[in-house]
């Protein structure tokens, strides 16, 4: 059985849910979003709590599919209440990035500078060398962040590039440092 799966999801105040044609909708003072559960989960809503079950338990992926879909409308919820955000830093001499309307231009030294278009529902925040991604929709804030830090991942002998702000780089023993030992 899935424990996540088992509990109930609380309606926040100022948070309103429903399902209409299998599809859940939730609005929230930061946005709406929608989701369409799988087809072998069912979603009900009692009072101010939204229930996930199972439809058949003997279904091969049933009870990975209950508690994921109870996770996601939990996710959705919290986005509009909260939202959500991601920091990068970005290290190496003369890597910059900068706003241009609602696009994020990275300077990380290649011949041109990068520009990463912002999809719908995300924005860039800058300051000094940490960028900002932010959302109501978790999937798609760790997924701009993810895409932005692809550009140019930290090299494992200085650090140089994008990182994540609270990720930790294990850092490699360069030429004359591995001969000595």
């Amino acid at each position: 059985m899935s424990r996540i799966g088992k509990r109930p999801i609380q309606i926040l105040d100022g948070v309103e849910a429903k399902i209409e044609n299998g599809i859940v909708e939730v609005k929230g003072p930061k946005g709406v979003l929608k989701m369409k559960p799988i087809s072998s989960v069912d979603v009900l809503i009692e009072g101010n709590e939204i229930k996930v079950a199972p439809r058949n338990l003997k279904e091969k992926n049933a009870k990975a599919f209950w508690g994921l879909t109870r996770t996601l409308i939990a996710n959705m919820i919290d986005g509009v209440t909260k939202g959500y955000e991601k920091k990068l830093e970005l290290n190496g001499v003369g890597f910059k990035a900068r706003i241009e309307g609602k696009d994020l231009i990275l300077d990380l030294g290649f011949s041109h500078p990068v520009k990463v278009e912002a999809p719908d529902g995300i924005n860039f925040l800058v300051e000094k060398n940490v960028i900002t991604v932010s959302g109501i929709n978790k999937e798609l804030v760790g997924q701009t962040a993810a895409s932005i830090r692809r550009i140019r991942p930290p090299e494992p002998y200085k650090g140089k590039g994008i990182k994540y702000q609270n990720e930790i780089l294990k850092k490699k023993l360069g030429k004359k440092a591995a001969g000595a030992s």
